[in-house]
């Protein structure tokens, strides 16, 4: 049985989509544990519309948040602590693709961040990066964190415009196990995402 853990090196750097195609890849069950905003089409719903295959169950988010904030900021407006104990993995048989909220050190409360909730679920990281002004200082930060906690990095993700200098040397200085890239696309659909999962099949 697999199971990932997709994180960023941001936000908005393609986690929903690469969740998308690696649960399609694996016919795997998906779960993002905290939803901050955007409650009208959550990243669930997104991937939901995705995804092609009838296996893949779509477990309900342990929080739901308002405000598209950091979670630590959405669930005080609301009154609300994320409790860890209430992060726990849901009850499958089946692979599983975790998605997270942002970057890894994104706060959840007052003493935890995404980082600790990684850590105590276990999992093998994915980790999504995207080409920009700054994104090999993120990315090598990231990676570094990860490699201090010791927690297991399945492979890094390339996302939207290809930069191979920049991608090369992210790959050659943190050693990271290079996954298919996913590029810009005029329109992600079903289609496509099924077209990029019989790429990452061998990779998972």
């Amino acid at each position: 049985m697999k199971r990932y853990f997709v994180t960023g090196i941001g936000t908005d750097v393609g986690k929903t989509v690469a969740a998308a195609i690696l649960t399609e890849a694996l016919q795997a069950d998906y779960w993002k544990p905290v939803q901050a905003g955007g409650l009208d089409f959550t990243d669930t719903d997104t991937v939901m519309s995705l995804v092609s295959n009838s296996v893949s169950v779509f477990h309900p988010e342990a929080y739901r948040l308002k405000m598209a904030a950091s979670p630590h900021r959405a669930a005080a407006a609301e009154g609300v602590e994320i409790n860890m104990q209430g992060l726990q993995l849901p009850e499958t048989n089946n692979n599983l693709i975790v998605e997270g909220a942002g970057g890894l050190m994104v706060p959840l409360n007052k003493r935890f961040l995404v980082l600790d909730m990684v850590q105590q679920l276990g999992l093998e990281v994915i980790l999504v990066s995207r080409n920009y002004l700054g994104s090999i200082n993120h990315t090598l930060l990231t990676a570094e964190v990860l490699r201090y906690r010791k927690i297991p990095v399945a492979g890094i993700i390339f996302n939207g415009e290809e930069n191979n200098a920049s991608e090369d040397f992210i790959t050659k200085y943190t050693g990271l196990r290079r996954l298919p890239s996913i590029r810009q696309e005029a329109d992600f659909c079903k289609e496509t995402v099924a077209a990029y999962a019989e790429q990452f099949k061998p990779f998972l």
